[in-house]
């Protein structure tokens, strides 16, 4: 979904409510992502503000089986109409809230490009289907090869009784 920059500008109070509900490409979704945004010129700036919702297919990094991940985020961003390069030409620290989208003068705002890029970075870092994943039949095969291998000296340790074993008495 493209917007041109001029359409905001000309909307009532430089603003358009977008309702998007389509899938996007690059995102295995279960069902179309749905987003209720807010588009709004404010001079120099664009700030496109809203929450999206939807479901998506991800593989667990431990045993590779595809599950469901809910998508439910809020969107805040910010885009400069004209290219900052001028006016940040040298290197600055970049706070929490300054962070920018440079549109490099371009008329028009691709909203399904905004919304991929939150839901990517929205994805956890380390992908797992649950708490109690065991991480499929590669690491279940080589916790049993593990067993069978073990080393023979070390074989007194595995009938040892820990509970009957006695802990120290502490002087108090």
């Amino acid at each position: 979904m493209i917007l041109k920059i001029e359409d905001i500008e000309n909307s009532k109070n430089k603003t358009m409510k977008i309702s998007f509900n389509d899938y996007i490409e690059g995102l295995d979704l279960t069902a179309p992502l749905v987003a209720n945004l807010e588009v709004s010129s404010m001079g120099e700036f664009i700030k496109v503000i809203g929450h999206v919702s939807g479901c998506a297919n991800l593989t667990c990094d431990l045993c590779l089986e595809k599950y469901e991940y809910n998508i439910d985020l809020d969107i805040d961003e910010m885009f400069a109409k004209n290219s900052l390069y001028e006016e940040y030409s040298q290197e600055t620290e970049i706070k929490e809230g300054q962070f920018i989208t440079d549109l490099e003068n371009a008329d028009e705002l691709d909203i399904s490009d905004v919304l991929y890029q939150s839901v990517i970075l929205d994805f956890p870092n380390k992908k797992v289907c649950g708490i109690n994943c065991k991480g499929g039949d590669i690491f279940q095969r080589e916790e049993e090869s593990q067993e069978k291998d073990l080393d023979p000296r070390m074989a007194i340790f595995k009938d040892l009784d820990l509970e009957k074993v006695k802990k120290p008495k502490s002087n108090k």
